[in-house]
């Protein structure tokens, strides 16, 4: 994990691989943004020409390297674009902040040390630019051999240390940031891992593995139910998704208490470790990246143990629905009837609709034990990237108050989401002639039916909310601002500020 510090040395004197500066994309072209004005007065005021002269405008995720001035020690001067940035009254916006950050520190792989002089007025900007670093530094290379080191990144190691300029060590303010993006970005990046594990590595049963020794790790406690468990209990829905696979299923549950806790939140996540589809089998070139299908169950087991390690005033339950969605002899079939561990029955139409099945009995397990509130998390249908694309996850929930907070708190963490609607006219299509319910219903608004599906296994009159991650969960594409290609952990900060906001007492 690359190294974050914060430092009051001045840019000319300090030792280091790059100077990291910002600049934004003026009316009239580049301007060099606010933090760089010593690495400017060196070049005599006119850096932005400089900049400009080499094709910079100052433009989102742009990136321009220039020597740096003599006198310097750093023998680079980095300068990443903010976009059409206005400079307000409190300073930049943190959310340009955290994606310049990320770019830079992608930018500097193979560096040993960058010290950055982004625009930083006070400890949110410190935490903005510190969490944005951390995350844009995230490599996988654990199944690579490069021939060097086995953390490297295309050959290169990634940044090691981070410095902060014009941050205040000895600050409380700035001392809490810091220390909330490392925990934060440390296990949202674990969260990354395990989502680009491949599924030969990461069954349900690795899985609670790993769930265990972080309970351990961080002082939580953990409670793992195998296939025994879940018969005696009568876990349906996640045994019926499992039993197509030689992997067995399980639930997890990872709780964090506080002994100055007020509110109880649980946090449900899906976590398919494979999806084949079952005997409803995927077509060709929608298998290949369905190692992501446990993108939820790894977000809320990152959130709990971020949630234990800032020692956040709130009870916080995490449970995970582990399941690997395989075709066999001994596979769910379509029309099968599975009954749950609510006691409901439900009709299987399509086995490659499981993620609502192992959730609708992690829901109903969470729901036994009354908490506040429960949010789930899960890639869970293709009909919400439909909707929104790959960047933005829906929110669904019983309550528009709820589901309203969720949204600011994930805009405000800069997780790009956007609240849907609950028709209730689509719950007649999941009728069914032989069962309580349907796993299906109209084609049309199908995320929104999947929603309307889990919240019949919530139970009554607890607050809930749904995010449908299937978009923003796996990024296919190339790397942009603080995120990389493949596994995002779209969900975690989002709920870690749930979770902040509820011990704070500012969630109702």
């Amino acid at each position: 994990m690359t190294a974050l510090t914060l430092s009051t040395a001045a840019a000319p004197g300090l030792r280091a691989d790059a100077i990291v500066i910002g600049v934004a994309k003026g009316a009239k072209g580049p301007v060099v943004a606010p933090g760089a004005e010593a690495v400017d007065k060196a070049y005599d005021g006119k850096l932005a020409g400089v900049l400009e002269t080499l094709g910079a405008a100052g433009a989102e995720g742009e990136v321009t390297k220039v020597p740096a001035p003599s006198g310097f020690k750093a023998p680079l001067v980095l300068a990443v674009g903010l976009g059409a940035v206005t400079e307000k009254e409190a300073g930049y916006d943190t959310e340009a902040l955290r994606k310049a950050a990320g770019v830079a520190a992608r930018a500097l792989a193979g560096s040993k040390k960058a010290a950055f002089a982004l625009p930083l007025t006070d400890a949110a900007d410190a935490a903005a630019i510190g969490e944005g670093a951390l995350l844009g530094a995230y490599s996988f290379d654990a199944y690579k051999d490069n021939g060097k080191d086995p953390k490297a990144k295309n050959g290169k190691a990634p940044l090691a240390e981070v410095a902060l300029l014009g941050a205040k060590p000895r600050d409380k303010a700035y001392k809490a940031a810091v220390e909330r993006a490392v925990a934060v970005a440390e296990e949202l990046n674990r969260a990354r891992d395990l989502i680009n594990t491949p599924p030969n590595d990461l069954n349900p049963e690795a899985f609670a593995a790993i769930a265990q020794a972080a309970a351990k790790e961080h002082g939580l406690k953990v409670q793992v139910l195998d296939e025994k468990a879940l018969v005696k209990g009568g876990y349906g829905g996640i045994l019926g998704v499992g039993a197509g696979s030689v992997s067995g299923p399980r639930l997890v549950k990872l709780s964090y208490t506080s002994s100055k806790a007020k509110k109880h939140l649980a946090f449900v996540g899906k976590g398919i470790t494979y999806d084949s589809g079952g005997i409803s089998l995927k077509p060709a070139g929608h298998n290949e990246t369905m190692k992501c299908d446990m993108s939820g169950a790894a977000s809320v087991f990152a959130a709990v143990v971020a949630a234990a390690r800032l020692g956040l005033e709130v009870n916080v339950t995490g449970w995970l629905a582990l399941a690997e969605n395989m075709p066999s002899g001994s596979a769910t079939r379509p029309g099968d009837v599975l009954r749950m561990y609510s006691g409901k029955t439900v009709e299987v139409l399509n086995t490659d609709a499981e993620g609502r099945l192992v959730l609708a009995d992690a829901l109903w397990a969470a729901s036994q034990e009354k908490p506040d509130a429960i949010v789930d998390v899960a890639t869970l249908t293709g009909a919400m990237v439909l909707a929104l694309g790959n960047r933005t996850f829906g929110i669904m929930g019983n309550d528009d108050a709820f589901r309203a907070a969720v949204h600011e708190a994930a805009e405000e963490v800069g997780e790009p989401a956007w609240p849907m609607p609950l028709p209730e006219h689509l719950r007649k299509g999941m009728d069914s002639a032989t069962a309580d319910i349907a796993n299906m219903g109209e084609r049309m608004g199908g995320g929104l039916v999947a929603g309307l599906f889990l919240r019949e296994f919530v139970g009554e009159g607890i607050t809930w909310a749904h995010l449908d991650i299937a978009g923003p969960a796996f990024n296919e594409g190339g790397p942009f601002g603080y995120t990389p290609k493949g596994g995002t952990g779209s969900g975690v900060r989002t709920l870690v500020r749930l979770a902040e906001l509820t011990a704070s007492g500012d969630l109702g």
